[in-house]
C-alpha cells in the first residue's frame, strides 16, 4: 500500500498534468521505445522551438489526468512506452512535429492524438501533419491579396517595353495585357490546385475522426 506522502504527490501531478491538457489545441501519443539519447535530445529541441511540449508521463498518472478532462477511450492507447506531444498554438504543429521524427528515426510510430476533446485514430493524426505550417498558408493568403498588384505592375512593365520598342500604344497595351492574363491563367489555376488539396485534408481528418466516433 502507497504511503499517504506517495499518493498525495500522484494526485499532484494527475490534477497538474490535467491543468496543461486543458490548453492543448491537439495532442499526439507516441511510441518512444528505442530512441538514443543523441535522437530523443535533438526532438525535444524541435519540439521546444516550435511551441510544442513533450513528456513522459506514467501512463496510470496519463489516464487519470485524461479522466479529469472527460476523455475517453485511451486504454489501448496507454500501453508501453507512451509520450505526449501537445501544443496550445494550433492543432497541425504537434501532429506535424511527431510525424516528421518518426519518419525520419525510423523508430518512433503514432498511436493516436485528442481533438477538441475526443480521441482520434492514428490515422487522422497522419492527416493532419500533411497540412502546412502557418506560416506557410499565411504566405498563400498574403499572394493572393498581393495579386491585383503584381498583375498591373507587370502589364504596365510589358508595355513600357513594347513603347521603347516603338510598337503603338494600344498594340503594346493590348499585348502586355494578354500576356499578363497568360501568366495569371497559369499561375491561378497552380494556387487553386494547391488550396483544393490544402483545404481537403482537414476535412478528410474530420471525417475520419467522425466515422472512428460513431463506431
Amino acid at each position: 500500500m502507497p504511503s499517504p506522502k506517495i499518493l498525495e504527490n500522484k494526485k499532484k501531478a494527475v490534477s497538474s498534468l490535467s491543468e496543461e491538457l486543458k490548453t492543448a489545441s491537439s495532442l499526439v501519443f507516441t511510441d518512444y521505445k528505442g530512441l538514443t539519447v543523441a535522437e530523443d535530445t535533438e526532438m525535444r529541441a524541435e519540439f521546444r522551438k516550435a511551441g510544442v511540449t513533450y513528456r513522459v508521463v506514467k501512463n496510470s498518472i496519463s489516464s487519470r489526468a485524461f479522466e479529469m478532462i472527460g476523455v475517453k477511450g485511451l486504454e489501448d492507447v496507454l500501453k508501453g512506452p507512451t509520450a505526449i506531444a501537445y501544443s496550445a498554438e494550433d492543432v497541425v504543429t504537434a501532429p506535424r512535429l511527431v510525424k516528421q521524427f518518426a519518419d525520419k528515426f525510423k523508430k518512433t510510430s503514432v498511436k493516436g492524438g485528442v481533438m477538441q476533446g475526443e480521441y482520434v485514430p492514428a490515422e487522422t493524426v497522419q492527416e493532419l501533419a500533411l497540412i502546412p505550417p502557418m506560416d506557410v498558408l499565411y504566405t498563400q493568403l498574403v499572394s493572393t491579396l498581393l495579386y491585383p498588384i503584381t498583375r498591373l505592375a507587370i502589364t504596365l512593365n510589358l508595355a513600357a517595353e513594347k513603347l521603347e520598342s516603338g510598337e503603338p500604344a494600344a498594340a503594346a497595351s493590348t499585348e502586355a495585357t494578354e500576356a499578363t492574363e497568360a501568366t495569371e491563367a497559369a499561375e491561378a489555376s497552380e494556387a487553386t490546385e494547391t488550396a483544393a488539396e490544402t483545404a481537403a485534408k482537414p476535412a478528410e481528418a474530420a471525417e475520419a475522426s467522425g466515422e472512428k466516433t460513431e463506431e
